[in-house]
């Protein structure tokens, strides 16, 4: 399979270059969406030999997810894994997304952290169980970890679904088009790799897009 691995980054120096490296010796194609870093991001990721995609401003992890989503169909990709550049997603996971989709088909597969959320911040957790609990509501069935970004589409499911956000609620915003797009959805078990990188994420402003994402939704599916 043509396996596309996308990777939104905002000044992650400190990691991007090894992960590149890592994915590159399994000969996947790497694209590097950067978000206006003003550290070494770009530099790093170019030099193990990722396909860039260049913001000179930040422009929120939506927007670029879509992006590197458009460019990896441009290129030919068979599927697509999603997964942040900080370091908190385990390398060797690709392959149990890969052997997932190979045997179920499904369009989505969910990397599922809550089944070990030990290390995950309080709020966070708190935040993911509420919007995972709204989310599965809408879908008519159980999603345990509807915010982990560390996922695999079919090339079926980039086609199909109109992403628009721009911001953290995107991995919510697939789920709803998957819904719309009579799109299956599978999950596997994942661990995350917490260290003291500090979070990106605005409990209160992203919690404020996503339920202005679900009202907005619920008008334009139903």
């Amino acid at each position: 399979m043509n396996v596309f691995i996308v990777i939104p980054t905002y000044n992650e120096a400190k990691t991007i270059g090894s992960i590149v490296r890592d994915l590159k010796a399994k000969d996947y194609r790497i694209v590097i969406v950067d978000d206006g870093s003003c550290d070494g991001t770009i530099i790093d990721a170019n030099k193990f030999g990722a396909e860039l995609v260049v913001h000179a401003k930040n422009v929120g992890k939506g927007r670029c997810i879509r992006e590197g989503l458009e460019h990896s169909l441009k290129g030919g990709c068979d599927v697509v894994i999603t997964m942040d550049g900080d370091g908190q997603h385990d390398l060797k996971e690709i392959d149990k997304f890969i052997d997932e989709f190979k045997k179920t088909g499904a369009d989505i597969v969910l990397g599922n952290r809550m089944h070990n959320p030990k290390g995950m911040p309080f709020i966070r957790r708190c935040t993911n169980v509420f919007m995972s609990f709204v989310i599965s509501l809408i879908l008519g069935e159980k999603i345990d970890d509807t915010q982990c970004g560390y996922r695999l589409l079919s090339r079926k499911a980039v086609e199909k679904m109109d992403l628009v956000t721009t911001k953290y609620e995107i991995e919510s915003e697939m789920l709803l088009e998957a819904k719309r797009h009579k799109l299956s959805i599978s999950a596997i078990n994942i661990d995350s790799i917490y260290k003291d990188e500090f979070s990106k994420i605005n409990p209160f402003f992203d919690t404020i897009r996503f339920i202005k994402l679900v009202f907005c939704s619920l008008i334009k599916y139903r």
